[in-house]
């Protein structure tokens, strides 16, 4: 199984108005926005019609949807404008938090280095080995040697390249050169996954593997969408979905979610169940344990009461203050 740690080179000491853990273009960013968010947003290619439309929708952090349409629904378009190559016609995108217009464009390579997308293309370095092209995200990011040997040799044997590690792209198949696109997108843990297509060129079996492989980065935080014509493999895996159909998306939530929200709201009758149940016991128990008067002890109001008339008197004489003290 692939182990997803690794440690980086030492970065240098951050300013003391830095918070520990955060980058400093990040300081001013809120934790509670979607990890990414379309309000409006419309795409076209120069004076041609728009091929995206009014799309809105949000991602939160760890979600797992797929990316649904027909040929040339805008699905490959939709990615790219997530992963800042295309920039919309009109519209807001917000990623990680930050709204991509008023975002100087100096930090953008920065929100860019946090999403990996594996391309339709592929997009290899051909004068470079299989193992290279997978290593080449941890090696910018300062792993140590040792770490890199072993974290893509693993994944590389993992999605079924451990004899081709030395290889070069030119020399592989479709499906080949495909698994190592997807290596070296998974390779340094995004905070936001992309992939377009990475199960068209290989056959079943192998298309579930690294779907696996995408949902066991996904336990680990990582958001995913993933672009496909398979839907078998989406009614098979029950996530949630974002559709295309004439430049208008419709996100729809998967069975997973729906059966988490069901699971949810029985966990919440039944603690409300329990909850009255206990306060029912708690004063069945509190009368229970209350002493019984018996009919005898009553005092005769009738007896006791003494004549108005007779006892005016008396009262005025007897009045003490002090007395009202018992009585407030």
């Amino acid at each position: 199984m692939v182990r997803w740690r690794y440690r980086q080179r030492r970065a240098p000491a951050k300013p003391a108005n830095v918070m520990r853990g955060t980058r400093k273009d990040d300081v001013n960013s809120d934790p509670e926005d979607a990890i990414v968010r379309f309000e409006n947003v419309g795409l076209r290619y120069g004076l041609g019609p728009e091929v995206l439309q009014d799309v809105s929708f949000s991602l939160v952090p760890g979600s797992f949807h797929f990316l649904l349409g027909e040929s040339g629904a805008g699905k490959s378009s939709l990615l790219r404008l997530i992963y800042l190559a295309l920039r919309p016609s009109r519209g807001l995108i917000s990623l990680f938090g930050k709204d991509i217009a008023t975002t100087a464009r100096g930090h953008l390579p920065a929100l860019r280095r946090r999403v990996g997308v594996v391309f339709q293309e592929y997009r290899l370095l051909n004068h470079l080995s299989a193992f290279d092209n997978v290593a080449l995200p941890l090696r910018v990011a300062g792993a140590r040697r040792a770490e890199v040997e072993k974290h893509v040799t693993e994944l590389l044997a993992w999605v079924g390249l451990k004899d081709h590690m030395k290889a070069r792209p030119p020399t592989l198949s479709g499906g080949q050169q495909q698994r190592v696109a997807i290596a070296r997108a998974v390779i340094s843990r995004p905070k936001l996954l992309l992939a377009d297509e990475p199960t068209g060129n290989v056959d079943d079996a192998m298309a579930y593997r690294l779907i696996h492989l995408f949902e066991e980065l996904n336990k680990l935080g990582t958001t995913i969408v993933i672009a496909t014509h398979n839907q078998h493999l989406v009614d098979r895996l029950g996530h949630g979905s974002l559709r295309l159909a004439d430049g208008h998306l419709i996100q729809q939530p998967g069975r997973n979610a729906l059966q988490a929200a069901e699971a949810a709201a029985e966990e919440a009758r039944n603690e409300a169940a329990q909850a009255k149940a206990g306060t029912r016991a708690s004063r069945r128990k509190s009368a229970e344990s209350r002493p019984e008067k018996s009919p005898d002890s009553a005092p005769d109001s009738r007896a006791a009461a003494p004549s108005t008339a007779s006892t005016a008197k008396d009262d005025e004489d007897d009045f003490d203050p002090t007395r009202l003290e018992n009585y407030l």
